[in-house]
């Protein structure tokens, strides 16, 4: 059971009602008009009525009474199939009609996402068309007039309508939660900035991009101490820390610029098209604008950062040791800023 059943187990009776409510009319006007031209006995009218008009509303007042509201609906569905498979020898097997109730009737178990439930309707269909046979008669009369076979036109259309709104809505759903996972994929759901992997994916398309006499910069970025505001304050005191330093790189940063999360207190920016002194007074802005963080859950928390600072060094001979070597040395850089003191940017 997903989280969306336990919520609400009725939601699939839910789903299924107005289309079993529209389709159900719409298939018992097809049966209506071959029972008209056969002069058919009450008897076949009152199953009609009961079966196309009464029962969508019976099986819905069922679901929402029922213990286990899904597994009834997997019953309601096989009795679908039971009452289009007693229709099929009350019209004397008509073509066109018996053939479309047959066949949307199989449809519609494949569309509700229920394993295998299809093929345990056959079945079902099948005890559904011998009982109606013994109780109410039958004769053969396959042809299909065109008074049917403009009544059998609403139920086709309508059904094909409603089966391609479905998909369409299920694609869009598709595509949004895949769009969602993936972004999920790249973001860091602490801070909102850019996952590892996908930042060193734009470090390498940076590098990749790069013409000669340009200039691209790395900063490299810890927090001071870390361990400490966590010891010492609680790990939400750390989270914090982490997020409202983020919040403060977002502010600090331009638009092209790419940050990101390497793990723990670590954080990575791209900084492409520039040079070693504008890189140096981003990173001096940014030291300063973390040393006015102040948290106002946790006042004792006064965090600082070191940065290390690297220009993109002169293309390699090999191509898949070229952003491990700019990370050397940004992460050299940053080493002397531990070195130093903290609190400093060295590059």
């Amino acid at each position: 059971m997903n989280r969306r059943e336990a919520r609400n187990p009725l939601w699939v009776s839910r789903l299924i009602y107005p289309y079993r409510v529209v389709g159900m009319a719409l298939g018992g006007l097809s049966v209506a008009a071959v029972l008209h031209e056969l002069h058919a006995p009450w008897a076949a009218w009152g199953f009609v009525v009961l079966g196309c008009l009464v029962w969508p509303h019976l099986a819905y007042w069922r679901a929402t009474r029922s213990a286990d509201p899904l597994r009834a609906e997997k019953h309601h569905l096989l009795i679908d199939s039971a009452i289009a498979g007693a229709m099929v020898p009350m019209m004397h097997f008509n073509v066109l009609p018996s053939t479309l109730l047959i066949t949307l009737t199989t449809v519609d178990k494949l569309s509700t996402g229920f394993r295998r439930l299809w093929l345990h309707s056959l079945p079902a269909l099948i005890l559904g068309g011998v009982a109606s046979a013994l109780l109410l008669g039958t004769g053969f009369n396959p042809l299909t007039s065109m008074p049917v076979l403009l009544a059998c036109m609403p139920m086709l259309l309508i059904h094909m309508i409603a089966v391609s709104i479905g998909r369409y809505q299920l694609i869009r759903k598709v595509t949004a939660q895949n769009r969602e996972l993936d972004r999920l994929r790249r973001i860091d759901t602490l801070t909102g900035l850019s996952r590892r992997g996908p930042w060193e994916e734009q470090a390498q398309q940076v590098l990749a991009s790069r013409r000669p006499g340009r200039q691209d910069c790395l900063l490299l970025i810890d927090v001071d101490r870390f361990k400490q505001i966590n010891d010492q304050h609680g790990h939400g005191a750390g989270d914090a820390t982490l997020r409202e330093l983020a919040e403060r790189m977002r502010r600090v940063m331009r638009p092209h610029d790419h940050v990101g999360r390497r793990g723990g207190d670590e954080f990575a920016v791209l900084l492409p098209e520039t040079t070693h002194a504008e890189a140096l007074a981003i990173a001096e802005r940014l030291r300063s604008e973390v040393e006015q963080i102040r948290l106002p859950d946790y006042p004792g928390v006064v965090p600082t950062v070191s940065i290390g600072l690297a220009v993109a060094p002169a293309e390699p001979a090999r191509h898949d040791t070229w952003l491990d070597t700019w990370l050397e040395h940004a992460d050299n850089a940053l080493y002397r800023a531990k070195h130093e003191g903290r609190n400093t940017v060295m590059g």
